[in-house]
């Protein structure tokens, strides 16, 4: 069964940095698409990033964190990163990532992680 941990939220001030992973278990992520999303109380969750199967290697970002954040993954530890750079107030959410295992970013993500919480405030 696969399972995904995130971990690297914290708080941190307007414009600082936070480094996000995406740590799985039970299956490599190779073949699949990683999907970094966030949701803050009564709002819906919105979609951040989002990476392709190494196959294709296709990148995604929402316009709210294009040229600031960067997803990538780290095969040697079954891992997908997000750097977060130039963070803003509004980039305050949970955190979760999501493994669509048609490798595609088409939507249909079936494992989540638990969640990590960032706060950017001074």
């Amino acid at each position: 069964q696969l399972q995904l941990v995130e971990s690297g939220g914290g708080l941190v001030q307007p414009g600082g940095s936070l480094r996000l992973s995406c740590a799985a278990s039970g299956h490599t992520l190779d073949y699949y698409a990683i999907g970094w999303f966030r949701q803050v109380p009564r709002k819906e969750r919105e979609g951040v990033s989002c990476i392709t199967s190494d196959g294709t290697g296709n990148i995604f970002y929402s316009d709210s964190v294009k040229g600031r954040f960067t997803i990538s993954r780290d095969n040697a530890k079954n891992t997908v990163i997000l750097q977060m750079n130039s963070l803003k107030p509004e980039d305050t959410a949970v955190y979760y990532c999501a493994v669509d295992t048609s490798g595609m970013c088409a939507g249909e993500y079936e494992y989540w992680g638990q969640g990590t919480q960032v706060t950017v405030s001074s």
